[in-house]
């Protein structure tokens, strides 16, 4: 199977990594960041922390340079998503693409651009330590479901169950929505505490105070996802809790951006739960302040 891989930072880089340890894949990566591409071309792609590897997969900066592929794995930021499908639709008018950004809303202006679109949950996270090389800081699962009709239960099983032996442990599921809102209220909730303060994920998590403005951000969003009524599949407090346990050295991709004076998605994360807020008559002081905050920061820059 050829894959190419739609923006190859943490996450994009930890499943072309897998991918390109398992036989039977052949793994192209597109990114916009020339240094990054290049390093990857002259030295492999190295992961650390969680699996140890050095792999070798084609990085280019030109999707005109990737053959036809049967599977696009989407992980590139959320404001960045319509010009990377824009750029890369082409390879995949006959094959799947998994969406496995951050947020809500992706996958919709994914459709314009092709048909058949699984969309993808992951609680797995790393960094981008070095250009060519990603730290892999929790090894947690995957889920994944169709976004309609167009693909069946049978495709997104059998694509589950690849993910699987590669080490990358996925489940499939019928109904993604449940599973996208309790990541992205997990993420509002820890990113941009975190991005903010400087701080990793346990050494946020340990003071009490930002552990309560934490769990603050959260409960906002659970009340905005009732009033939508979305069923969660996970709750975003007990995954928070969880991942104290199991990522506390963890750099969130908002502090990371942060540290590199990037942009943030401070506004399709708690800037979404506000608007969908205001959608259902639901408020949301600490999601609207800690969003004025990170874009603050950001326009410091």
């Amino acid at each position: 199977m050829r894959v190419c891989i739609v923006g190859c930072g943490a996450i994009g880089s930890i499943y072309g990594a897998h991918l390109a340890m398992h036989d039977g894949f052949e793994v192209w990566a597109y990114d916009t960041d020339a240094n990054h591409v290049d390093a990857i071309n002259q030295n492999g792609l190295a992961l650390k922390g969680e699996e140890q590897c050095r792999v070798h997969i084609r990085a280019t900066c030109s999707p005109r340079d990737i053959p036809t592929c049967e599977l696009g794995i989407l992980a590139t930021k959320i404001y960045q998503t319509r010009p990377a499908i824009e750029a890369t639709a082409h390879l995949f008018q006959e094959g799947l693409v998994c969406c496995l950004q951050n947020g809500i809303g992706n996958e919709e202006i994914i459709a314009e651009y092709v048909d058949q679109i699984i969309s993808g949950t992951t609680l797995a996270g790393g960094h981008i330590s070095a250009p060519g090389v990603v730290t892999f800081d929790t090894r947690e699962s995957t889920w994944i479901g169709p976004v309609d009709d167009r693909v069946s239960m049978g495709r997104v099983e059998a694509l589950a169950a690849l993910l699987t032996e590669t080490g990358l442990k996925t489940q499939a599921i019928e109904d993604p929505k449940g599973m996208k809102w309790s990541k992205l209220i997990f993420n509002a909730a820890a990113n941009p505490v975190c991005a903010l303060t400087g701080l990793n994920f346990g050494d946020m998590y340990n003071q009490s105070g930002l552990r309560d403005l934490m769990y603050g951000l959260a409960h906002e969003g659970i009340e905005v996802s009732k009033g939508l009524e979305i069923e969660l599949h996970s709750n975003p407090v007990q995954l928070l809790d969880k991942a104290a346990e199991s990522a506390t050295s963890h750099i969130p991709s908002m502090l990371s951006d942060v540290l590199h004076k990037k942009n943030t998605e401070i506004e399709a994360l708690n800037g979404g739960i506000v608007r969908y807020g205001d959608e259902v008559g639901i408020a949301c002081p600490l999601n609207g302040t800690v969003t004025a905050l990170v874009k603050g920061v950001e326009d410091s820059w």
